[in-house]
Formats: C-alpha cells, structure tokens, sequence
C-alpha cells in the first residue's frame, strides 16, 4: 500500500489498519496451527493457581526470563566509568551486539564496545589471532588510553587464556608493552552481570595499581559504586562528599560516558576516572563499596594486596544514609553539614505526608541482590509490607542478610525470600498471593499485563521509560526519588479504580 510520506503513522496506530489485522488473522489460522481461543483462555486460566504453581516451582532444567543478565555486560559497564577506556570483547560479533545494545537501549545513549569476531575457525584453533589483530586495529582506529577485555562463553569454552594472549599481542607489536591492558574472565553459563562486574573491577585494579603501593596514604577514600545504573547517584553521591570536604577517588565513575551532553560534536570517551587517580587508589585511606555483592572478589583483593580498610555502606532511605554520612564523618573527622541535615528533614516530611498511602501495602520485588536490600529497606521504614522478594543471582549469603533485616522489622514477617528463581515463577506467586503492588525492571510490564497488579519501575533495563536512570536514588535526595515513585504509583492505581462515573468514583477524590 503505497505511504502519504504526510501523514506517516507510528507502528501503534499503523498495525492497527484493516490490511494488517487481515494479515495478523490468516498468519494465525494459516500457519500458527494454535489452539482454539477457548482453551488457550482454559489453559491460561489454570497457569494461575496453585496447582500449576507447584508444577512451576518443581522445575529445574528450564529457566523462564531470568532477571539477571550475563557477565560481560556487568564488565563492560565497569570498564567505561576510567577514562579512555574501551571494552574489548574476546569472542563473537552477536555477543557484543548484544551487549551494546542492552546498554544503550537502557541508557538511550550509544555504547561503544569492539569485539575480535570470533568465527567457526577461531573456536576450533583459539582466538589468539583474533586478539593480536583486534587490538591492533582498536589501538590504532579508536585510540583509547587503555583497553578493558573480558570473555563470552566461545572463549570460555575453548580456553583462550587472556594473560598470555595480551602479552603475545604486545610481543608482536600489536599494542606498546607499557599500553594498559587489564582483563577479566567473564564466562556467561556462570554468575551474572553483577559477577562480571566484580570481575572486571579486580582486573582493571590490580592493573592499574601494580607497582604503585607507598609507605604512606594520599589521604584520600575510595568509592566503589558497583553494579548502579542511576548516573544520578554518581552525581549526588559527588555531591554530598563535596559537601563534607571529602577527598575522594570513585572507582569508577561512568555517569558522564552514560549520560553526555549533546553538544553536536561526537566524543567517544566523555568523562572517566582518571588513569592516573585509579593507579593511587591503592594508597588511599580505605574504600568504600556502596553494594556488597558485586564488589565482593575486589574487596578481598583490596585487603589482602593493599592492605586496605574496606566498608561496605548502602546510603539509601533515612537509615541507610544516616549510617553513610556518619560513618564517614567518623572515618575522615569531617562534620555533616547543615545542608544535608535539612535534606534529611524533608525527606522525614515527605514521608510523613506519604506515609498514610503506603503504610501497610502489601508488595514485592526482584532485581540484582544490592537493590532489592537496599529498596526493601526504604521501604520498610514506610510501614510497606514485602511478602515475594525474588533475586535470581543472589546466594544463600544474600538470603539470610535480608532474612536478617526481615525479622528486625514488624513489617517484614510475611516475606519470603527466593534466591535463584525466575520471573515466571514470580509470576505464580503473584496470581496464588496477590500484592498491591510490586518493584522491578522493564521485564515485568508481562507480570503487570497478566496480573492487572500495580508496577514501579526501579532497576535496570528500564527500556519502555525515558529518564528514570537520570536520577538519584541514593541519600536523601535519592529517597524523595524512591518515594514519588512508589506513592504516586499507589494513588494512579487507585484512580484507575475508581474513575466509573456513577458507580466507583465515590473514591475519585480530588485531594489525595
């Protein structure tokens, strides 16, 4: 049907157009051979008890829409918060399309990322030529100030060893042998995003730092925000340290490579530790890691070569931020400013004003391990109620933290947590025991769709929002944040229940 290059129409009101729905109905009955509408609606209907949800949680060879992703994207998302810096893929041209895009698609910003395209050949006789070529070409195409690798399942599998690769690459004259080349095994049948993550902070690290211990501190902390996707919570985070006069060094900062202004020139590097900052930060006071579990395999290294202090602090909701900030004041001297104590106060005000809306709501959550601790917490100091909190790459370790933090609240009695499940197991649990409402990433509008339960979008990928990762969600700023989203989510909801003029909108009220 030829186009009105006029009047072009988006893809929501273009397949809504007779000659598509016609198509849409002969691909069904022609070729999809599926049930008749009334059994699929049978079928649908039994999935949603508790019959099908001991059926569904007996499974152990299946795993359906996991909530976590693999480990090179947590690695390549650490390589770009240093300065200069370029992910080198070692495997094939799919994985890192893949990788890229997740990103960018989240972030709504291009992410660059170079891979040795592997082929059939280099599966079966390695991947060392592929490696002395790429990084010749990235070297000398892209000129990056250094070069971050990490490893798909092809490499994993067929035991292409990156130290040795490297240094071939250099022997060969592919890079200068004084070129910074630090690398991180990244497999993805094992661990997830947030692994990959920890991987590759080790490895760039030990790189960086070797050879540059002194005798005494530059009197600075280090932070290590791991596995965060909020840009903003770099940002307040800078802030708040700015703040207390804090000298600090943030391992690693990617908030201007994720979030760049357009100034209609291209730059392929913004922002980034300094090189020469993350090299010193083995003589730093000590380091703070703001999430434990992706930062657990760095923090032992820390300790153990650095022989640094290590803390982890999770600077969310009231409690969590306290702890933060006075911690730090203790640890540097500094005094928290009036400033922040007025950011906390309207913060308590906030949730005072709220409170009432939120107090005693059932919920639930998933997410990677840090989040969903750090969410739960905010939330419990709201009165919410968590009853599903599901985490598919967290470990027994995770379980009994928030077990512990569970117990300690009033509120937090009904929870149970499940460690290593999938999201169509949340599912199940959704429709046998329903909430009002639940916390998660763009994968569960399928759970919202389905279960007609409200959803607030917090995690990462948020692809099907704009904007959400711009802002904080740490310290008290971040909590005004968490706060909006979840009480405004709350009262939309009740609108949406009660907008029947003459039979439910006695409820519709315009105060709330």
């Amino acid at each position: 049907m030829p186009q009105n290059p006029e009047k072009i129409v988006d893809h929501v009101q273009l397949f809504q157009q007779p000659e598509y729905q016609e198509l849409f109905k002969n691909k069904h009955e022609q070729f999809e051979g599926a049930h008749s509408p009334e059994e699929v609606q049978r079928v649908s209907e039994w999935t949603k008890g508790w019959e099908y949800r001991e059926k569904n949680f007996a499974r152990q060879a299946l795993t359906v829409n996991p909530a976590k992703g693999c480990q090179p994207v947590g690695a390549i998302f650490a390589a770009v918060g240093f300065e200069g810096t370029l992910p080198f893929v070692q495997g094939s041209q799919g994985c890192v399309a893949y990788f890229r895009t997740h990103l960018s698609r989240h972030y709504k910003e291009p992410f660059s990322a170079v891979s040795s395209s592997m082929t059939e050949d280099a599966a079966v006789f390695g991947g060392l030529n592929n490696m002395i070529e790429g990084l010749q070409v990235s070297y000398q195409l892209y000129k990056p100030k250094m070069i971050a690798v990490c490893t798909t399942c092809m490499a994993e599998v067929i035991g292409d060893d990156l130290g040795a690769f490297i240094t071939n690459a250099k022997n060969a004259g592919s890079i200068p042998q004084d070129f910074p080349v630090p690398f991180a095994h990244t497999p993805s049948f094992v661990g997830s995003h947030t692994t990959g993550y920890d991987n590759m902070m080790k490895g760039i690290l030990s790189n960086l730092t070797e050879g540059k211990k002194k005798d005494k501190t530059n009197g600075k902390i280090n932070f290590i925000p791991g596995f965060d996707t909020y840009v903003g919570n770099n940002r307040e985070l800078k802030r708040m340290l700015g703040l207390m006069g804090i000298d600090y060094t943030i391992l690693a900062d990617n908030s201007d490579y994720l979030d760049a202004p357009n100034t209609g020139e291209y730059d392929m590097y913004p922002g980034g530790t300094k090189l020469e900052d993350a090299a010193d930060s083995c003589n730093a006071e000590a380091t703070v890691a703001l999430q434990r579990y992706t930062t657990t395999k760095t923090r032992e290294y820390i300790e153990t070569k650095w022989k640094q202090q290590t803390k982890v602090l999770r600077p969310f909701g009231v409690k969590g931020t306290d702890e933060f900030l006075m911690t730090l004041s203790e640890m540097t001297g500094k005094p928290i400013p009036q400033e922040l104590e007025d950011e906390r106060g309207r913060l308590v005000d906030a949730m005072t004003d709220s409170y009432a809306w939120i107090h005693g709501k059932k919920f639930a959550i998933y997410g990677d391990p840090d989040l969903i601790y750090s969410v739960t917490s905010f939330l419990l100091e709201l009165g919410a109620e968590p009853v599903h909190i599901l985490c598919n790459n967290g470990d027994e370790e995770f379980k009994k933290e928030m077990e512990a933090i569970l117990s300690a609240s009033p509120f937090g009695k009904q929870a149970t947590v499940w460690i290593q499940k999938d999201l169509w197991h949340l599912r199940s649990l959704l429709f046998t025991e329903p909430v009002d409402f639940f916390v998660g990433n763009s994968y569960g509008k399928y759970l919202w769709r389905d279960t007609k339960i409200p959803m607030v979008r917090i995690g990462y990928p948020l692809f099907d929002r704009h904007h959400l990762h711009r802002y904080p969600t740490l310290g008290y700023q971040g909590g005004l944040n968490l706060l909006n989203w979840v009480v405004n989510t709350i009262l939309d909801e009740l609108d949406r229940s009660s907008n029947i003029a003459g039979k439910t909108d006695i409820s519709f009220d315009l105060i709330r």
